[in-house]
């Protein structure tokens, strides 16, 4: 029996995405060898060299000395925000399949840029969205793509903490990070509802976004006080999408926001046959028959192996892993693709944009 092709990964960017998703998944796909790692920062490359890299794997502090590798197939950006762009297209054109963390880009002309390079080089770019492989969002997706719900005409996207501003690394440093929740966990959220729903093609928004809480000094964080000096991107932020087709979607997103109705990475989608919400963790659906409501709540913790946790397909991360390893061994398509994941970025930076002006802000 022939032995199975190993896929050699490279890591740029070795803090907290790195360590606490992709390079854990990573791991645990049998194909994958982690060969090189480079951070700014020695000590955490080196680090990520002993914790997970094969025999003889490399740590660098320059990206573009890790990139002259050709032995390395893919490379995972896990980087600050803005550097997503310019690294990704450097790895593209050095030959290597590129899987970038969420958000995409900090606007949408970087994400071209992105998009440009892989068409070029014919290699193949995924966005790290992991929520589609939860159980409830692939159980959802089947769902809708099997016109259950009908026109789905109006969705919710929530991405709403109480009291959960993250207050490590740059997450508060908007040049680094281009924004705060809205970027954050806002893009999972609408990434999910945009997926659902198969409809990217958007017409116009509104946007509001807020800094009301930054300046709050005991403030009952989660990760502990927040410094007011250093938050300098948005606490809060909402917006009003209108689809060309008519759709509408209100996407909320916060990360300080004094209220109870605390939801994250959760849609809520109304079409024209039945509703369906993520709000309880699993799905819930709404619907009318014989002239009577009901609601019926599917089972996700058994049924189809695709939706057994305990069966071994691991958590979302590893599932996400072991899914775009299989596109690059088998030649597919990855599960998210760089124009849905664009897509998403421009309706962030439109949001942004309109909480800028006050005006509404058109796509086309």
């Amino acid at each position: 029996m022939a032995e199975q092709k190993k896929v050699r990964v490279g890591i740029i960017g070795c803090g907290g995405i790195a360590n606490g998703k992709h390079m854990p998944a990573l791991k645990k796909v049998p194909e994958v060898e982690m060969v090189a790692f480079c951070d700014i920062v020695a000590w955490k490359a080196e680090k990520a060299v002993r914790d997970f890299g094969v025999e003889g794997a490399k740590a660098y502090t320059d990206y573009k000395e890790l990139l002259k590798d050709e032995t390395i197939d893919v490379i995972h950006v896990c980087t600050p925000n803005r550097s997503h762009s310019f690294i990704t297209v450097d790895a593209l054109h050095a030959g290597k399949h590129v899987m970038c963390e969420k958000p995409m880009a900090i606007n949408s002309a970087e994400a071209k840029k992105m998009i440009d390079a892989s068409k070029e080089t014919g290699k193949k770019l995924t966005i790290g969205y992991q929520n589609r492989q939860a159980a409830e969002n692939q159980f959802a997706k089947e769902y809708c793509d099997n016109g259950n719900l009908g026109d789905i005409y109006f969705a919710k996207s929530h991405a709403i903490r109480r009291r959960a501003v993250p207050t490590w690394g740059v997450f508060l440093n908007e040049y680094e990070q281009g924004g705060g929740p809205l970027i954050d966990i806002g893009t999972h959220s609408l990434d999910l509802t945009l997926w659902m729903m198969n409809n990217y093609k958007p017409k116009y928004c509104v946007g509001t976004t807020y800094h009301k809480l930054n300046n709050q000094t005991r403030t009952g964080n989660a990760w502990g006080d927040w410094k007011p000096e250093e938050f300098t991107v948005e606490d809060s932020a909402f917006g009003f999408i209108v689809m060309e087709n008519g759709a509408t979607i209100v996407l909320e997103s916060a990360w300080a926001l004094n209220t109870l109705e605390v939801r994250e990475t959760r849609y809520q989608l109304c079409g024209t046959k039945e509703g369906l919400d993520t709000f309880t963790g699993g799905v819930r659906i709404n619907g009318v028959e014989c002239g009577r409501q009901y609601e019926k709540n599917p089972s996700l913790g058994a049924g189809g192996v695709a939706f057994y946790d305990g069966a071994g397909n691991g958590t979302p991360a590893e599932r996400e892993a072991r899914a775009w390893i299989n596109a690059i061994l088998n030649d597919t398509d990855p599960v998210v693709l760089p124009e849905q994941a664009f897509v998403v970025t421009q309706i962030l930076e439109g949001i942004y944009e309109s909480a800028k002006t006050g005006k509404p802000y058109y796509f086309n």
